[in-house]
């Protein structure tokens, strides 16, 4: 077992450096709050594991296999991505966003007011990590060619393979969580207006440009 982990964590750190819609959900939600960013890490990675379960039952061949059930899903996933996008930019449009404020607490009673009602709400994060996710087909089709290269031939598929989706999601927790940690040491920067609303406008630039070609694609 720890011949087919050592690489396959290897891989799972390759695949978690590559940048997608995710990791701009994840930096942008950051900007609110550790909070907001870590529920929206796990819920994204929620969506890996849910994956990683459907590859290892084989569903995710049918979704390969057929063109509408593909089609229908990345549709979806498109309207996601836009919908996501032109959420932050309405925010850039409308100042940036707010200014920073601490999970700690201020002891301003006012600031400490104005700053909860600027959070997003830690399910509400979740929930949009996990959307993001689950309405990406490329991650379907991804989860089902990626975990059955690292299962030794002759060795029981479904449970080493559920067991591989979980190690993978639980690897991306602690690799998103940095980012996470990062944005916060430095959300008194970049969460200035003019610097918040700059991000909030390129963040949201990619998402719909990523949406649009998503459902672009053939």
């Amino acid at each position: 077992m720890l011949s087919t982990l050592l690489p396959f964590l290897g891989a799972c750190l390759l695949v978690a450096m590559s940048p997608g819609p995710s990791t701009v959900l994840i930096i942008r939600n950051s900007l609110r709050s550790r909070r907001a960013g870590q529920m929206t890490v796990l819920g994204n990675e929620t969506g890996v594991f849910i994956w990683g379960v459907v590859a290892a039952f084989g569903l995710t061949a049918l979704l390969a296999a057929s063109q509408l059930a593909y089609d229908v899903l990345r549709f979806g996933g498109a309207a996601v991505l836009i919908v996501f996008g032109v959420q932050a930019l309405r925010t850039a449009r409308r100042g940036g966003g707010f200014e920073a404020s601490d999970d700690e607490g201020d002891p301003d009673p006012r600031r400490q007011g104005k700053a909860e009602r600027e959070h997003i709400p830690g399910r509400r994060a979740y929930r949009a990590g996990l959307l993001l996710n689950l309405a990406n087909p490329k991650a379907a089709i991804f989860a089902m060619s990626f975990l059955p290269q690292f299962v030794p031939q002759g060795a029981p598929q479904l449970p080493l393979m559920v067991t591989l989706a979980a190690a993978w999601a639980v690897f991306e927790v602690g690799y998103y969580s940095l980012y996470v940690w990062f944005v916060g040491r430095l959300r008194r920067v970049l969460s200035r207006r003019r610097v918040r609303r700059r991000l909030e406008q390129v963040s949201g630039g990619v998402l719909v440009a990523l949406g649009v070609r998503l459902a672009l694609e053939g």
